[in-house]
């Protein structure tokens, strides 16, 4: 009699133990199987109203979106005017206005056939240099091969470089056939030119409509800015193996030093045994600690620190001057401005660094702030260089200056459009260069390393 309810309870229990732990999905969210159901809310009028006018929104901007690209300028002008004709016409009933609004309706209704037809055009954008230099000249190459089976009629392409767009014609490609077109980009200023996308142009002669499809394929060309080579200059020796060394002392290093008495865990590798022999007593080498050449540069983005672009670019043009020159001589290069530190990994990641900067925030500071960003970060610093303009005073770069750690050497390169010959000056414990043109620093960093 009690075999039954038994079994139906062991079945009970069987049955939840094996519901704990699944889990149910409904829509988005994940549910344990013994938790409260889900009821869907059915949604109000005033929401699906809400919801078909979003959408009916969305399609409308696109379709909107799609006829502001289409209609040119002279387009929205033969629009309007035959839209101004046909009125005038009707209202007053003019016969000449008539005419007119009727040729300009079959104007814009001939010009419309224009923008269909086939663009599928295989495009392949080819530059020979993606890496360029202020005042050099990019040069390219664009092929267009007609994949199809159908001839493609004449249209337009367009290149976009920047802020600017190059044009060219395209004639009638049979299946198969390839067009080729070479162009060169002029570089008159420093940064980063987005080339391409490649977009195909269909319209009519008249260049009223307009219809592009676009080939994404787009290429970063890097203009960078001026350097100089500064050969047989190298700031890093100063505090190098073969430099200044520090005035701390350690137990393991390369520069000897001195001879002291042994102590309780000591390195016996570095015992002096002829000074043991003849004094009878353990004595251990002492070295000077060095630090190899961490050279940190430090370019102020702050606005205000310049007087005018010309300076802010040759500070730029300074940066990466020495910086290309640090890493030839294999030192440890650090870049730093107010808005973080730059790629150093190579000349040209620097470059390309150098050539997408711009102005900072003015909230970011200027280079006293800098200085203290350099002190916080960079603590195996051996030498830094600061690079600001004319708009620092000497009572900021002698603060900024200061904000830096006691040992290290401190070189400051200001750039001063005024200034006609590099000069000389010490600020506390630092250099100040001011120079006012690119050519100007090599002379300026040997003024530096002979005095």
């Amino acid at each position: 009699m009690t075999t039954a309810p038994a079994a139906e309870t062991t079945a009970a229990n069987t049955a939840a133990e094996t519901t704990v732990g699944r889990t149910v999905t409904v829509g988005s969210t994940t549910l344990s199987a013994d938790a409260a159901p889900v009821t869907a809310v059915a949604p109000t009028r005033v929401e699906v109203v809400r919801e078909r006018l979003e959408t009916w929104w969305g399609l409308t901007r696109r379709a909107i979106a799609v006829i502001t690209r289409t209609v040119r300028p002279l387009g929205w002008v033969l629009l309007a005017a035959t839209v101004v004709l046909w009125w005038v016409a009707l209202a007053f009933g003019w016969q000449e206005m008539i005419i007119a609004a009727v040729v300009l309706t079959a104007i814009v209704v001939l010009s419309v056939p224009f923008l269909f037809g086939g663009t599928a055009y295989d495009v392949e954008l080819d530059l020979t240099r993606t890496h360029v230099v202020v005042g050099e000249r990019a040069i390219g190459g664009l092929s267009l091969v007609n994949s199809t089976s159908r001839s493609i009629l004449p249209s337009r392409v367009v290149l976009p470089v920047g802020s600017g767009r190059g044009e060219f014609d395209v004639p009638r490609l049979a299946p198969k056939a390839e067009h080729d077109e070479l162009f060169a980009i002029p570089t008159t200023a420093r940064g980063v030119l987005a080339v391409g996308p490649v977009s195909v142009l269909r319209g009519d002669p008249l260049g009223l409509f307009e219809r592009s499809s676009d080939r994404r394929q787009a290429v970063d060309l890097y203009v960078h800015p001026r350097t100089v080579a500064l050969e047989g200059l190298s700031l890093g020796r100063l505090r190098d193996l073969e430099g200044l060394p520090s005035t701390q002392l350690a137990s393991d290093d390369v520069s000897f030093h001195a001879l002291r008495e042994y102590q309780p865990g000591d390195d016996l590798r570095h015992v002096h045994w002829k000074s043991t022999a003849r004094v009878g007593e353990l004595m251990m080498r002492q070295y000077e600690e060095t630090r190899r050449s961490h050279f940190v540069l430090g370019l102020s983005t702050h606005p205000s620190d310049y007087d005018g672009a010309e300076e802010f670019e040759l500070a730029i043009s300074v940066t990466g001057s020495l910086g290309r020159r640090a890493l030839r001589d294999s030192r440890m290069l650090e870049a730093r401005t107010q808005r973080g530190p730059l790629r150093t990994d190579g000349g040209r990641r620097l470059l390309d660094s150098l050539s997408a900067l711009d102005y900072s925030r003015p909230r970011d500071g200027g280079i006293v702030a800098l200085a203290g960003t350099i002190a916080a970060e960079s603590h195996a610093a051996a030498i830094v260089v600061l690079m600001c303009g004319s708009g620092a005073d000497a009572a900021e770069l002698k603060l900024a200056c200061s904000r830096l750690p006691q040992g290290v050497r401190t070189l400051a390169v200001v750039t001063d459009s005024s200034v006609d010959s590099p000069l000389l000056r010490r600020v506390g414990d630092a250099d100040v260069i001011r120079i006012g043109a690119l050519d100007q620093l090599a002379p300026a960093i040997r003024k530096v390393l002979s005095s």
